[in-house]
């Protein structure tokens, strides 16, 4: 990989601290800080708009439970060791399915994937109740219609007994929680588990004939430094997976419990933490990695590489994707969907989940219905985030309006962007350039109508 090739993505020390700012990560525009209390009869409605539409659906399943609680974690979860507890889970899950299935069950899956929480935390009969449940509500046909079938795995709770019963039922994509393979930042954020353990679990699953397997690793984690991280990436590079997400992460401990169990004084510096990220960045172009964009990279082979390559790349709550323009149905507590410009997002709490469904109602809380500018500012974040590029001209006939005019006061955003050599700017055209990639979220942040400097703390840093 040499600066020669077009995806390769440079480093700028300055211009990085510069822009090194808090801003939103855009799996969704607008994001979920604009999220509102929505009425059920109008939620319904617009269900119900959805049953003549034949297109091809992504399903997300949101599994709670986790046996053990990692003290980085900001995600959704239930701490249990009561594995029993996935069963009545499984039951509100079926509920769900039956009602949402009158309007999305005759709908081709073509992504299916299981998040969490820890998604194999449930046994394998549980498992196979689930597929089975997803198999008997909606169009999942894995043999006669191909997609992206893929499950989050935490590898001390997977078995290579559920190994074998995934890859069975047809899924083809892994995702390994790794986040470090140093030993003391793994006991520091309670999360203990060899690299010979990941090691068996990679080599089995590729074993079974699994065509991708994704690593996460998070940066910023107590005691991780330069030396310690370049271990990580040697350790990591040896098992090659076709993709890699390498997160950034927020220490913000009185939003989330768990992290209040991690000491700040362990943690790098910002000073090491952007060394880590830069050689981490290099080095992972070296090994032939390409920079997808915000956090991932993958191998040029991998699907997500190409979509990247041929512009059928799209973002949404799992990160970046290979199905542009595919309506997300979400199931499980907590979880976000994301059908026809509307986002809707399940009751947190699975006590509020199950009586609404016990009751025979959807256990939708919070959500938006996107306005006519909503849907113009999506499409262009979506459009610079995914494809690199914006065509005014684009705009203008897609949605009717005279965009020169409409984003008068963003061209003008724009042409600080352009000093920095961060974007290009060719008559109507905006193209990201190499370091634009890298600090994508700044440039975004010009289209968001919502965003406001004040409220940023709400966010992460770019870098």
């Amino acid at each position: 990989m040499t600066p020669a090739n077009k995806w390769y993505v440079p480093w700028d020390d300055a211009l990085i601290r510069q822009y090194d700012v808090t801003a939103p990560r855009y799996t969704s525009y607008p994001t979920a800080a604009q999220f509102q209390l929505l009425a059920p009869k109008k939620v319904q409605e617009h269900l119900d708009r959805q049953r003549p539409v034949t297109d091809p659906l992504s399903l997300y399943l949101h599994i709670p439970f986790c046996q053990h609680i990692c003290f980085y974690c900001a995600c959704n979860k239930i701490a249990t060791k009561d594995r029993s507890r996935a069963d009545g889970y499984l039951d509100m899950i079926e509920r769900e399915m039956a009602l949402q299935a009158r309007n999305f069950g005759h709908r081709p899956i073509s992504q299916l994937h299981l998040g969490g929480g820890t998604p194999t935390f449930l046994s394998n009969g549980q498992m196979t109740r689930l597929l089975d449940l997803v198999a008997v509500y909606f169009d999942w046909d894995p043999v006669n219609q191909p997609g992206e079938f893929s499950i989050e795995l935490d590898p001390r709770e997977t078995s290579d007994e559920m190994l074998q019963l995934l890859r069975r039922r047809d899924f083809n994509r892994l995702s390994f929680g790794v986040q470090d393979f140093d030993p003391r930042t793994q006991v520091a954020i309670n999360r203990v588990q060899s690299f010979e353990l990941v090691q068996h679990k990679v080599a089995a699953a590729r074993d079974l004939g699994f065509n991708s397997i994704s690593f996460d690793l998070i940066c910023g984690l107590p005691h991780q430094t330069s030396a310690s991280f370049a271990r990580t990436w040697e350790q990591t590079l040896s098992l090659s997976p076709e993709r890699i997400s390498l997160y950034n992460y927020a220490h913000l401990p009185d939003r989330f419990k768990p992290q209040r169990r991690i000491d700040p004084a362990s943690m790098p510096s910002a000073d090491t933490k952007l060394h880590i990220l830069r050689d981490s960045i290099e080095l992972l172009q070296q090994a032939g990695y390409l920079y997808v964009g915000m956090d991932h990279f993958a191998k040029p082979s991998d699907a997500l590489a190409t979509a990247l390559q041929e512009g059928s790349l799209q973002r949404n709550f799992q990160g970046y994707s290979t199905k542009a323009e595919t309506d997300m149905l979400a199931l499980g507590v907590s979880s976000i969907s994301q059908i026809d410009g509307v986002y809707l997002q399940n009751h947190h709490d699975v006590e509020t989940y199950d009586a609404l469904l016990g009751q025979s109602q959807l256990a939708i809380n919070r959500g938006v219905f996107l306005t006519a500018d909503d849907k113009v500012r999506q499409w262009i974040i979506g459009q610079l985030a995914c494809q690199g590029r914006l065509s005014l001209t684009e705009v203008s006939a897609r949605f009717d309006i005279d965009a020169p005019t409409y984003f008068r006061h963003a061209w003008a955003e724009l042409g600080k962007l352009v000093e920095h050599e961060l974007v290009t700017i060719d008559v109507d055209l905006v193209t990201i350039r190499p370091l634009g990639r890298l600090l994508l979220r700044p440039i975004l942040v010009t289209f968001d109508a919502y965003f406001r400097p004040g409220t940023a703390d709400r966010f992460s840093k770019v870098l």
